[in-house]
């Protein structure tokens, strides 16, 4: 495995700009861009692995890693209104609450 492996690399379309942009989240931001999605994961690699080659020799500690594996879980925290909205809305459903919510994330974020 090699140190990059360890950050998320995303490119994706951008609408705005006609082209692929790609970016690393919570690291680097949109930095570098083409029409060809190959190319830009490429470009976006090397970058990378520019970006590890200077923490290492600046003696910089290097972000944390953002591959992980998910387990599915994750605490939501909210306001007493919200969660009784939210439970009598899956009530009105006949579901569950997180089956409820985890309908709506879904939906919103189409998968």
């Amino acid at each position: 495995m090699k140190q990059r492996d360890k950050y998320l690399k995303i490119v994706e379309w951008s609408e705005k700009d006609k082209c692929y942009i790609g970016s690393v989240p919570g690291w680097l931001a949109q930095c570098c861009h083409g029409d060809d999605e190959a190319k830009v994961y490429k470009e976006l690699c090397n970058i990378v692995d520019e970006w590890i080659d200077i923490y290492k020799t600046e003696t910089i500690p290097l972000p944390k890693a953002t591959t992980k594996k998910y387990s599915g879980k994750f605490l939501l925290r909210t306001n007493p209104e919200l969660h009784k909205a939210l439970a009598i809305k899956a009530l009105k459903e006949g579901i569950s609450l997180n089956n409820y919510v985890v309908k709506k994330i879904k939906k919103d974020l189409v998968l």
